[in-house]
């Protein structure tokens, strides 16, 4: 697989994994799947591996930590640190109870993931949400400190606005900003997208399938097991989906055209957006793992990203990302 460049010196694969939905908010699945598919993925050249403490909570990277041993020179770990976590009571997403960016925690969270994923340093590691209780160079400023201690090699930001990406890499270079960007989800495309190109910083595209709508995997609520965070989320009720599904058949159209899936056409639009992104597309199983690696290889003219563009108008999408399900989410 080809590469790119997160900031001036991180290179990883063009489309990475995001590991997410091995262990939290979709359900999961049996571990030893999750292992087939992690080390599938690294049999076909994807290198970038996408976690964070909360997912699980915890247990996302100790799989990845089993998944990659003795793979660590051929992959790239990124992992994140603040959430406050509640108690182990109910589902892993409920245990999400608010957000800590204080510096001993991001201190803290380095060291205990090092330890989980099994591994001396974290390649990227991202503040997963700016806590607003805390000022953004204090949270980035800790996470510097552990790059000049060895225990982390890059830093990364994750849902934050222009001005908040500015102020975080004049306090420590940021390599990455990671927000959610799909066909279906544009808004980083107005301000984060252009300030981080400024400033030479990567962006990183988490759901840039719509969270598998646009794969055309979820058709209607009752595609989803019952715990399935995805449920709670305006865009993936009964009426919402109903309404949009005339997206995906027009992506299918245009997919055909191309040879390609729904999946890796809208993957081929994600990356078609700048050499500067590199998707993190989130998989259980490993044929659909090898759908989308493939999608690196669907190039797109200047006129089929905007036909494609053209098909698909963000401001026609019905619903919104996210409901009223934590105050801590975004709601944009």
């Amino acid at each position: 697989m080809r590469t790119r460049r997160l900031g001036p010196d991180l290179e990883v694969s063009a489309i990475g994994l995001g590991c997410m939905g091995m262990s939290h908010a979709y359900g999961g699945q049996e571990e030893a799947k999750s292992i087939d598919t992690l080390r599938r993925a690294v049999d076909i050249g994807i290198t970038f591996f996408d976690t964070a403490e909360v997912y699980g909570p915890y247990t996302n990277e100790i799989l990845l930590g089993k998944a990659l041993k003795g793979l660590r020179d051929k992959v790239t770990i990124a992992t994140k640190f603040g959430f406050e976590i509640g108690p182990d009571t109910g589902s892993s997403v409920d245990r999400m109870i608010g957000l800590d960016g204080r510096p001993e925690t991001a201190v803290k969270v380095a060291e205990e993931s090092l330890k989980r994923l099994g591994i001396e340093v974290i390649d990227l590691f991202y503040l997963h949400r700016v806590d607003p209780k805390v000022p953004v160079e204090e949270s980035v400023g800790a996470m510097g400190d552990l790059v000049r201690q060895g225990k982390v090699r890059f830093v990364g930001v994750s849902e934050v606005d222009a001005v908040t990406l500015r102020r975080a890499h004049h306090e420590h270079p940021i390599a990455a900003v990671q927000s959610e960007y799909s066909l279906w989800t544009r808004g980083v495309e107005a301000e984060v997208l252009p300030a981080a190109r400024a400033l030479g910083i990567g962006f990183v595209p988490f759901s840039p399938l719509g969270r598998g709508f646009l794969a055309g995997s979820v058709t209607a609520a009752t595609d989803l097991a019952e715990g399935d965070f995805r449920r709670r989320l305006p865009r993936f009720q009964e009426a919402a989906l109903a309404a949009n599904a005339r997206f995906v058949a027009v992506l299918e159209e245009i997919a055909e055209s191309h040879g390609a899936t729904k999946a890796q056409l809208a993957l081929a639009w994600v990356l078609a957006k700048g050499d500067d992104i590199v998707p993190i597309p989130g998989t259980r199983r490993i044929d659909r793992l090898e759908e989308n690696a493939a999608a690196a290889s669907v190039l797109l003219s200047a006129a089929d990203v905007a036909a494609i563009e053209a098909a698909i108008p963000p401001e026609e999408i019905t619903g919104e990302r996210y409901g009223a399900t934590a105050a801590f989410v975004p709601k944009k």
